[in-house]
């Protein structure tokens, strides 16, 4: 049985928090360009926000992202959630190309057509964000099916909520994962609520590690505010998984430091419970472990510099691309038999 990785080295550390800034980075800058996009929460849209609709944000769940996608190489693959954008980044996606698609642009990585809750790139494995709660699990179940049949040690990396271990998916795309010994890594990122609503009260039992125990799905709990327990955790799990082990599932507990959506101010939150997350955030986490372990203040503020630039030059990229053309809402367009739309 593979050992279970040790303290990850400076380097690592370092590309750890390299991946959480940009991450934060591609957040705030997507959340300020959401504003005035949709009418909700008592707004209304003014027409004049470049990312229109809802937007998910994965802020404050940055750790989950990074620690996991560490350990998957191209050829892996990947299914997300709604809130998908740090996901799609620590696949190796470009943010320039992401921020384009949430801009509904012609150089978007879908060509405008997904925006933030159906972004996808193949190109580097991942296979799309889901408007649906839990609707990644059977399509990860598949494609780790399919990796199966055909032979090596990739495997695929299924992203969900707390909230999704409440619908049948959770349970189908488990149970077919165990009888298949498919190689795939379950990834519960429960950040303690669904929607506007608090996940345990509306839980019953232990929750998803007891869940998966229960279908004899091995089930690892880890600090989901900590990324190097997260890498080490999410290290030994894919260790085993591509030695021919079966699935697994990662219970990472954190928190939604954001609203449901980028304009919902969250009011029905403890404003205490609030507070206590914020202190808890994983990027100052992260930036004490990179320190302590040798990381200069210097190195992070150059860190933290490049993120910014790097997000900064993608959203100015977006804005300038061109809108796709019309007819291209013609193609790619999936028909129900005899070239007839329904």
């Amino acid at each position: 049985m593979p050992t279970s990785p040790a303290m990850p080295e400076p380097p690592v550390l370092r590309g750890l928090l390299r991946t959480m800034l940009r991450i934060r980075a591609f957040e705030d800058a997507a959340e300020e360009a959401s504003q005035g996009g949709v009418s909700a929460y008592g707004q209304s849209s003014d027409g004049k926000a470049r990312v229109r609709g809802p937007l998910h944000l994965s802020t404050g769940q940055e750790a989950v992202a990074a620690g996991v996608c560490a350990h998957l190489r191209r050829d892996d693959y990947l299914t997300s959630t709604h809130r998908g954008h740090g996901h799609t980044l620590a696949k190796g996606a470009d943010p320039a190309r992401m921020m384009a698609e949430l801009f509904g642009k012609a150089t978007g990585c879908n060509g405008g057509r997904g925006g933030s809750m159906h972004i996808a790139d193949f190109s580097v494995g991942m296979l799309g964000a889901n408007g649906v709660v839990a609707a990644g699990l059977p399509i990860a179940v598949g494609a780790a099916h399919a990796q199966k049949l055909a032979g090596g040690d990739a495997i695929t990396c299924c992203f969900f909520g707390d909230g999704a271990i409440n619908r049948g998916p959770f349970l189908e795309a488990l149970n077919w994962a165990r009888i298949h010994s498919l190689p795939v890594l379950f990834v519960c990122e429960d950040n303690r609520w669904s929607a506007t609503t608090a996940t345990a009260p509306m839980t019953a039992g232990e929750g998803a590690s007891a869940r998966a125990r229960s279908l004899d799905v091995p089930a690892t709990p880890v600090d989901g505010n900590d990324v190097a327990a997260v890498w080490r955790a999410a290290g030994e799990l894919v260790a085993q998984i591509r030695a021919g082990s079966g699935p697994r599932l990662l219970h990472a507990t954190t928190y939604r430091l954001k609203g449901h959506v980028s304009v919902d101010p969250a009011k029905y939150r403890d404003p205490a419970e609030v507070e206590a997350a914020l202190r808890d955030d994983p990027l100052v986490h992260a930036i004490a472990t990179y320190r302590a372990a040798g990381g200069s203040e210097q190195d992070v503020r150059t860190l933290e510099t490049e993120a910014r630039d790097e997000i900064f030059a993608a959203v100015k990229a977006a804005g300038d691309a061109p809108w796709p053309d019309a007819a291209a809402a013609f193609t790619e367009v999936q028909t129900t038999g005899a070239g007839t739309w329904f």
